[in-house]
């Protein structure tokens, strides 16, 4: 298959996107205001969640194989670029740790540095042997919870890992019932790398890619709806959601196929955004702001410590949250342009980049 030639800069306007769509998220959250507004509104927001961070973790993936496309199509050998992705990992567990322990429990980056470690041995396998590693991972996920305590390490109302810091709970958290675990997170990762290697530059494959997303997000969400219903007199409402539901806690296997259903026609249509509006001023600066994504990530966090200092993190609405949350976004925006002019990559993406040489 031809590989692209260029630069796609959709994936970059793609990761912006999901800078917003996480930012809502965590933001509701924190802020306590995930039901302390209209219905409607609530409906919206909430289908946001685990979608904003699930695009990220494939784009990591796309990242991974464009970066090692050269070594894969060559009888060269893969260590090199495997020592660059563990000092990347390293310097995400880092940060993200620095993060956890400055309250921020909802981290991702601790995570996202196992996934790399994960698919950094992935770097010259085959796309079938990629697409069955995610496959068997997606339903050893779904087989562990059914056979362990998912409830493990949580606080009574499930806002808190109180066992973070064990052990045992710490293992827990990362494997199995954590934000996003491993089983079956990691799993997005390896789907990315498989997308990585395809080319979507190819308007056939856009639409052809499009289409088969839509039909399976379809399918995913009415049969969890159908089993909802279903199981619901049998075995209670609280299983059948546990069971069949399509958000991230706990991440079923139909959470995992639609989000990356919802993962590909998101970024699908980036793609094609692009490139009917390359030279535009907008499509330009979400492209800046999608390349400081890890920034971002921080800044974000940051914003939040600032609202807290000044005026605490209750009794918010959720139209406040998201006003909130737009303002950062278009701050974010701002200062990526800005940025971006007289700089090549971001503050942290230039610190990762370094410690990885």
């Amino acid at each position: 298959m031809k590989k692209p030639t260029e630069r796609i800069i959709g994936y970059d306007i793609a990761r912006s996107l999901a800078i917003l769509g996480m930012v809502i998220v965590n933001y509701k959250i924190s802020m306590n205001a995930e039901g302390n507004g209209p219905e409607w509104l609530i409906y919206w927001t909430s289908l946001l969640e685990g979608r904003a961070s699930a695009i990220f973790v494939i784009l990591a993936g796309v990242g991974i194989s464009l970066m090692t496309q050269r070594v894969r199509l060559s009888e060269n050998n893969s260590q090199k670029y495997r020592l660059t992705i563990w000092k990347r990992s390293l310097f995400l567990f880092v940060l993200g740790m620095s993060l956890y322990l400055m309250q921020w429990s909802a981290d991702i980056l601790h995570y996202y540095a196992f996934y790399m470690v994960i698919a950094s041995f992935f770097i010259k396998a085959s796309s079938k042997k990629i697409i069955i590693t995610a496959l068997s991972i997606v339903f050893t996920a779904q087989l562990l919870q059914l056979l362990l305590d998912y409830e493990y390490g949580w606080n009574a109302t499930f806002s808190q890992y109180e066992m973070f810091w064990t052990f045992k709970g710490f293992f827990s958290n990362l494997f199995f019932n954590g934000y996003h675990p491993i089983f079956p997170w990691v799993a997005f990762l390896l789907i990315g790398m498989w997308l990585g290697r395809l080319d979507f530059q190819n308007h056939q494959l856009q639409k052809k890619g499009l289409i088969v997303s839509f039909i399976i997000f379809i399918v995913v969400e009415a049969a969890s709806f159908i089993f909802i219903k279903l199981s619901t007199p049998s075995v209670g409402m609280e299983i059948a959601y546990y069971l069949f539901d399509t958000k991230p806690m706990p991440p079923t296997m139909l959470y995992i196929i639609s989000s990356s259903c919802t993962s590909i026609i998101v970024i699908i249509l980036c793609i094609q955004l692009s490139e009917k509006f390359k030279k535009t001023v907008i499509v330009q600066s979400l492209v800046y702001t999608g390349q400081l994504a890890l920034t971002l990530y921080v800044g974000h966090f940051l914003a939040l410590v600032f609202l807290f200092v000044f005026s605490g993190l209750t009794n918010y609405t959720l139209k406040f949250a998201i006003v909130f949350s737009f303002v950062f976004f278009l701050l974010s925006i701002i200062s990526s342009v800005w940025w971006r002019k007289r700089f090549k990559r971001g503050p942290i993406e230039f610190l990762m980049r370094k410690v990885s040489e």
